[in-house]
């Protein structure tokens, strides 16, 4: 794919990018008012990231881009399916599980053992579980680990 596979690309990261921004906008004002760090804040970032680099890609696109065919193209599609289940799991499964599974997933097709690709995802689901939920005081979803 030439110039314009990157700017069509970029135009569509940018429709996400302002997709995702607004979505986060959505999200209700935490209890200490407008100023604190509240659940759009992450979500709001990535979306000015995403948005700053798509326009990077529309104005400068690189012109010698080579778009990946065959099982390079299969696993990068592979892993976008991965990613997008894990959206659909997080709110269900909750954060710990729907994560374990998806970075399980996404290092044992990047060439880990089985075994040591789901320990490897649950290690990082828990740690980052207890960083936002006691860390950043941010609430992740628990999912089907809910106990009340």
């Amino acid at each position: 794919m030439t110039a314009r596979g990157d700017r069509i690309l970029g135009l569509g990261l940018f429709v996400l990018a302002v997709a995702y921004g607004w979505a986060a906008q959505q999200w209700p004002e935490p209890f200490g008012g407008a100023e604190t760090v509240g659940p759009e804040t992450f979500p709001t970032l990535l979306s000015v990231v995403l948005a700053l680099s798509s326009v990077y890609l529309i104005v400068k696109p690189d012109p010698d881009a080579h778009w990946p065919m065959g099982r390079t193209a299969a696993e990068i599609l592979l892993a976008i399916a991965i990613l997008v289940a894990y959206a659909f799991l997080l709110e269900p499964l909750g954060f710990v599980i729907s994560t374990t599974l998806a970075v399980g997933a996404l290092c044992w097709r990047m060439g880990a053992k089985p075994v040591p690709a789901v320990l490897i995802g649950l290690a990082a689901a828990v740690v980052v579980y207890f960083l936002f939920n006691y860390g950043l005081e941010l609430s992740l979803p628990a999912g089907l680990l809910e106990f009340e």
